[in-house]
Order: C-alpha cells, then sequence, then structure tokens
C-alpha cells in the first residue's frame, strides 16, 4: 500500500478512531482518538493514540486531550498529532499518493468542515477527499451482508456514539436528515456516571477515565427485565449473577485493568430470557451467616452488580441524569414518523421498548450489527472499492480552485 496509489478510510470517532485501507475486511488501527500524558510534574511526553495501548503502558490517573467534543472537532492541533501517528506511523501511507474517505459527524457545522478540509489538503496533502456519515454507511455494510433483509432499501440505523445518539433513517444509502433524532447521551456519558457510581460506593475513580471506559466495555450490558434484574442483584454475593470484580493496574505486576474472573462476570449469559431462574433450597440459617462472610477486596479492586444493567439503561431513560430528553425508544418512534407513511412500516426495529409505541399492524424486528465498533468502517471500506468512488471525491486541486464551501456541495450536507 505504501507504495502506489491508495484510498485510506478513516471513521474519526470521539472515542475511537478506525483507520485503514478501502477493500480490506477491516481497519488496520483502532486506536483512542486522544493525547494523555502520565500524572506528576516529572512526565512531559504526551502519549498519542496506539501508544496509550501498549502492554508496559500505565493509563492511570492520565490527563487526556480529545480533539472532538460533543461530536465535533474543536482542536485540530491535537487531531493533527493523532493523524500524524496513525497515517505515518500505523498505515504508513504517503497522503499526497493517497484519497481519503472520512466519516464526519451528521450536520458538522460549515466552520469546521472548512478546518477539516484544511486539515486533510493543506496539513496532510492528501490528493483526493470523500465525505460520508455512518448511518448510509451501516446500511451499506449491513445491505451486502444480509440482501434479503434490505429489500426495501430502508432501515432506521441507531448510532450510539461517543458524545451522542443519533435515530437516522436511510433510504437507498441515503441519509434522510430531516428525520434525524438526536439525543445528547453517549458512551463519554455512560462513563462518567459509572465513575459516579463506583466513587459513591467503593473507590474514589474520577481521574480514571480510560479505566472505566474499559470496564464498562467489558462488563456493561442492556438488561431486557429491569424488575426482575434489580430482584437478583439484591441476592448473596454468591447467588448475585452480576457481581463481579475489576482489577486496577498496580503499576507492579499489571499496568493494565482487567476483570478479575471472566466466567464469573457471565454468569448473567445463563439467565432465561423470560422469568425467574429457580432459587436452590439453601437453608436460610446457614444463608444468612454466608451473607455475613462478605469476601475481602484488594485496594485496588472495585465490585460491580446492578451497575452493570443500571448504567447502559440510562439510554432509556435519560431523565434519570437530569437530561430533559426523551429515552431511546421515543426518539426512534419520532424518528420514523417523520418520514413517509409509505416507509414507516420497514423503519422500525427495537422490539421490547418499541412495540407499545408502535402500531399493531406494523412487525417490529431488529437486527444486530455483527460488530458495532467496525460497521461503519466495513461500510466505508465498501464505498471507498466500488468503480465510482472517485467520482464522488474533491481533488486537491479543485479544493484549491474552488474552495471548501463550494467543494462541500458535493456531499449533499
Amino acid at each position: 500500500m505504501t507504495g502506489g496509489s491508495s484510498v485510506v478510510v478513516m471513521d474519526n470517532g470521539g472515542g475511537l478512531l478506525k483507520a485503514g485501507f478501502g477493500g480490506d475486511k477491516d481497519p488496520i488501527a483502532v486506536v483512542p482518538n486522544c493525547m494523555a500524558k502520565a500524572p506528576g510534574g516529572n512526565s512531559k511526553k504526551w502519549l498519542v493514540a496506539d501508544q496509550l495501548q501498549a502492554e508496559d503502558v500505565d493509563v492511570t490517573g492520565m490527563t487526556l486531550k480529545r480533539p472532538i467534543d460533543r461530536g465535533y472537532l474543536i482542536n485540530t492541533e491535537v487531531q493533527r498529532e493523532v493523524w500524524e501517528r496513525v497515517l505515518r506511523g500505523i498505515l504508513q501511507v504517503d497522503p499526497t499518493n493517497s484519497s481519503l474517505l472520512l466519516v464526519e459527524p451528521l450536520f458538522n457545522p460549515p466552520a469546521l468542515q472548512h478546518a477539516t478540509d484544511e486539515l486533510v489538503f493543506e496539513e496532510f496533502g492528501f490528493k483526493s477527499l470523500c465525505v460520508a456519515d455512518a448511518p448510509s454507511l451501516v446500511h451499506l455494510y449491513e445491505a451486502s451482508r444480509q440482501p434479503t433483509l434490505f429489500r426495501a432499501q430502508c432501515s432506521l440505523v441507531v448510532d450510539c456514539g461517543f458524545s451522542f445518539t443519533h435515530a437516522s433513517p436511510v433510504l437507498q444509502n441515503f441519509t434522510l436528515n430531516y428525520g434525524v433524532r438526536r439525543m445528547d447521551l453517549g458512551g463519554k456519558a455512560l462513563t462518567n456516571y459509572l465513575k459516579e457510581l463506583i466513587s459513591y460506593r467503593s473507590l474514589n475513580v474520577m481521574d480514571e477515565t480510560l479505566l472505566i471506559d474499559d470496564a464498562k466495555e467489558k462488563l456493561c450490558f442492556v438488561s431486557l427485565d429491569i424488575p426482575r434484574d434489580l430482584r437478583l442483584a439484591r441476592q448473596s454475593f454468591k447467588d448475585n449473577p452480576f457481581r463481579c470484580s475489576y482489577i486496577l493496574p498496580d503499576g507492579i505486576t499489571h499496568k493494565k485493568g482487567f476483570v478479575k474472573d471472566i466466567d464469573e462476570a457471565r454468569r448473567y449469559c445463563s439467565l432465561p430470557v423470560d422469568g425467574e431462574p429457580e432459587r436452590k433450597d439453601h437453608d436460610m440459617d446457614a444463608n444468612k451467616s454466608e451473607d455475613r462472610k462478605k469476601p475481602e477486596l484488594s485496594q485496588n479492586e472495585f465490585v460491580l452488580t446492578n451497575e452493570r444493567f443500571l448504567v447502559p439503561e440510562m439510554l432509556f431513560h435519560p431523565i434519570d441524569l437530569g437530561m430533559n430528553q426523551a429515552g431511546l425508544a421515543e426518539c426512534l418512534v419520532r424518528a420514523v414518523q417523520s418520514c413517509h407513511p409509505y416507509i414507516q412500516p420497514v423503519l422500525f426495529e427495537r422490539e421490547r421498548e418499541l412495540r407499545p409505541l408502535v402500531p399493531d399492524d406494523y412487525q417490529v424486528k431488529i437486527i444486530r450489527q455483527e460488530n458495532p465498533i467496525l460497521g461503519v468502517w466495513r461500510g466505508g471500506s465498501i464505498l471507498a472499492s466500488s468503480p465510482d468512488f472517485e467520482s464522488m471525491c474533491v481533488t486537491k486541486s479543485e479544493y484549491e480552485e474552488m474552495g471548501s464551501a463550494r467543494c462541500r456541495r458535493r456531499f449533499f450536507h
């Protein structure tokens, strides 16, 4: 790839940046889109992107700089450092001999579009640029993977990102912007909420964003039956199917956080979908004495129980976080209702929460992505390897001649 012309596909997310080459199944780089520095005055070196993932790097208490806030590019200096590391250090690509397919957030303001174009053409010198949005690329990838499920050529894509969540109707690979509904709630807010819960109940982890991010992604899940799971979470530690421990780095024997017992953390997967599991016939007195013998925890260990499903539940009830917004189910219904009645029946996806809100004669169906982290990038890889891709791009010479605003009209933004 380094010798000849290539198409770089970059999903520039607020939390993770995914980058690779058009036509490949998976990206080469899936790295934090940030810079970080260890605490203390002695450390002056900022670690960038994949350097934070190195086995010998302890991310405890690190100070973070992110180029993206609330979904939009706010710090081009940091973004330049991250792209430099990814493009030249990991992909080892020459931008001046490459095209770029860049995934941008929906409704990106013109000023930020202009800043992005300057970064692409003036800082890195890419020979051409194509901009796409996440929902259309997810639709493209899923339609290629399951063509029989997408005969109607329309879908409702739910994109729960780092800073926000979008419900986006897509028709024939075009996102219907007038139907998009946004919640100002994403993975960052859920991580912050989990930090608060752990700090209140166990250890102070308010400065451990990267570690709690890791714990959230490995241990949290969406409950299908909140009342039942709350009852189960009140059981003693041995009978509690949600109880698990996460070990923080100690800087000596291990420098990364990890789940103490994977099998213990996955016990909840064996719960029945409907109803409650049968309780074992224990002797009640023995149970009470066992309850008093709570397991001892090390100083760098915390336990999660009902936090594992209560944190993701905030997507459905943002009001519990003090956010005066509709939940995800209502957001999806509003997105569909803004579209033409002819396509509304085929846009519904989420079943349990949506069913009471949807007309009885509409079938409700949900399709889970094969890999939610890589779905957008894989759609971009398909688009970048299509015969029409070059005609969709704006070249560096066109940018220099016409400027950012006129060139951007080609991307329907």
